[in-house]
């Protein structure tokens, strides 16, 4: 018969090995688990706390959330321009392929039963820094991306690619899912070390690099001292300058000096030559063109505004400042009576439509002659009907009389051209009004035929020298701000006057330079309408931090 104890034997004690056994296994996997997670951070260098509860399979853990900003181009420069070494191969941490200065804003707890549940959590960053940092690395912009980011926003397919590599085979950047987002628009990077990649010698996103004219040799010396001047309206040579440019640049044919300009969206705050290496120079001296918090440095805003307007013509996607409605509606007017332009000799009369009254004098005139002639002979067949002694007195009346009608004529003539004039002068103002373009492409001509524009410089490069000039010659800044500021004054009043038709011919060339600046101002409006720029730019607007994973 069998006892209770063989009962507990035989049976109870294989039911109870059963009834441990799922806790045994829960234990090995969790620990199991727990080292692989661990080995994986280690991997990837990430410090988090990791725990096991061996009873019910469940592994907790805790990974610190970054923000993330890129490193200081110059100062971190072999940071800046390397892959990192030790990238996370978690998903959710594709930004720790780069290197970044990080700052830990939260720790972010959670569950996983296996090691391959796990992710890293995403970086918060700045859209504009991290764009700007991937463009200066040598990504390009996807203009159909931006478009559709534009338009939907959180609602753009997973995958959809923003920036792209070099030879646009490869996403750069793109969309991720919205997992780890918490709202915020969440992206993914990607980079390879085969694919092309600039360096610190590479302009950055929102500079600008501007050549002048070489100077061509020893003899070019006085004329360099010549067109220099400082801030007070003095002569000054320019090796003198606070600026030296001349210092480090050779100044030559074959290397015109160049600057580097950096605009920011209170306009330019940086100038400095360009070089191989850009560390070793000093800044130029760009206080004459500083705006200050009160936006009343008028010359600051001008050269803002063109130098924003030539890189945007330029087809560069990304910049800061934002070009004044007021100038940029000023510079799409259309403001010069195509008569003034006449007057001025900028261009024919024959290319305008008729302005001016015509006058025929040709035929009046001949009528008086043969008046005269006719009255002439007349006196004259009476004086040979005179005794000698009247006839002779008779002549020399006569002569009287003929030059006191010479004198008369010229007097009338006189008085006539004054009239006329005025009247061409008023009809002249009243003339149909031209576009800036156009004024420009004249002026252009013009200039060239004056010999102060080069006779191969198109418009975008003869204001590139414009802007040169500018920095390095404040007296020439005050000069064309003068004029852009009287030109823009007489148009918000109304239109042209005597006075500013004077204005302008007193100061032709620098009225002819001006008009190639609006020209290019105009031409950003046409450029940013509906482009992959204006895109990029109000998707930096709308999204300011975004999640990086």
């Amino acid at each position: 018969m069998v006892s209770g104890p063989d009962i507990i034997t035989y049976i109870g004690v294989p039911l109870a090995v059963l009834g441990v056994l799922p806790i045994i296994y829960n234990t090995v996997a969790t620990l199991a688990t727990v080292a692989k997670v661990r080995r994986i951070l280690r991997r990837g260098r990430l410090t988090g706390i990791t725990r096991g509860d061996v009873i019910n399979h469940v592994i907790e853990v805790e990974l610190p959330r970054y923000t993330i900003a890129p490193l200081h181009r110059e100062e971190q420069y072999k940071e800046y321009w390397q892959l990192c070494d030790y990238p996370s191969q978690i998903p959710g941490g594709s930004w720790t392929i780069f290197n970044w200065k990080t700052n830990i804003i939260g720790l972010k707890t959670q569950r996983i039963d296996y090691h391959d549940q796990l992710r890293q959590p995403q970086a918060e960053v700045g859209f504009e820094e991290l764009v700007s940092f991937l463009l200066d690395l040598g990504a390009v912009p996807d203009p159909v991306g931006f478009r559709m980011l534009k338009g939907s926003g959180l609602w753009v397919p997973a995958g959809t690619p923003l920036l792209l590599s070099a030879d646009r085979h490869e996403a750069v950047l793109k969309i991720a899912p919205l997992d780890d987002s918490d709202g915020h628009l969440s992206l993914a990077v990607r980079w390879s070390s085969d694919w092309e990649m600039r360096n610190h010698h590479s302009l950055p996103p929102y500079w600008v690099l501007i050549t002048g004219l070489p100077l061509k040799g020893p003899a070019s010396k006085s004329e360099e001292k010549k067109s220099t001047r400082d801030q007070t309206g003095e002569t000054a040579p320019m090796e003198e300058k606070g600026s030296s440019t001349s210092k480090y640049i050779p100044i030559n044919e074959e290397s015109p000096p160049a600057i580097r300009c950096q605009i920011g969206i209170n306009g330019l705050t940086t100038a400095v030559p360009d070089d191989l290496d850009p560390q070793l120079f000093d800044r130029l001296s760009i206080t004459h063109l500083e705006i200050d918090e009160a936006a009343q440095n008028t010359p600051g805003i001008w050269f803002a505004s063109v130098i924003t307007a030539l890189g945007t013509t330029s087809q560069t996607v990304l910049w800061n400042y934002k070009i004044p409605t007021p100038i940029l509606s000023f510079a799409r007017s259309s403001t010069i009576p195509c008569g003034v332009l006449v007057l001025l000799n900028i261009i024919e009369e024959s290319l305008t439509p008729e302005w001016a009254t015509k006058y025929n004098d040709e035929e009046e005139e001949r009528e008086v002659r043969m008046r005269k002639m006719r009255d002439q002979s007349q006196e004259m067949m009476r004086e040979n009907q005179l005794p000698p002694a009247e006839r002779a007195k008779a002549v020399r009346q006569r002569q009287l009389k003929t030059h006191q009608g010479w004198v008369d004529e010229l007097n009338d003539k006189r008085r006539r051209e004054e009239k006329r004039t005025e009247q061409r002068m008023l009809e002249a103002m009243q003339s149909p009004k031209w576009d800036n373009r156009l004024i420009a492409e004249h002026s252009l001509a013009w200039l060239k035929k004056e010999g102060t524009v080069d006779q191969e410089h198109d418009l975008k490069r003869a204001v590139e020298v414009l802007l040169w000039r500018m920095i390095n010659e404040p007296k020439f800044t005050a000069e064309v701000v003068l004029m852009l500021d009287a030109w823009r004054s007489f148009v918000d009043s109304g239109g042209m006057r005597k006075v500013d038709y004077l204005t302008l011919k007193e100061g032709q060339t620098m009225f002819a330079y001006t008009s190639l600046m609006l020209a290019v101002i105009e031409g950003s409006i046409t450029a940013a309408h509906g482009s992959l720029a204006a895109d990029l730019q109000e998707c930096l607007r709308i999204w300011k931090r975004v999640r990086l994973g």
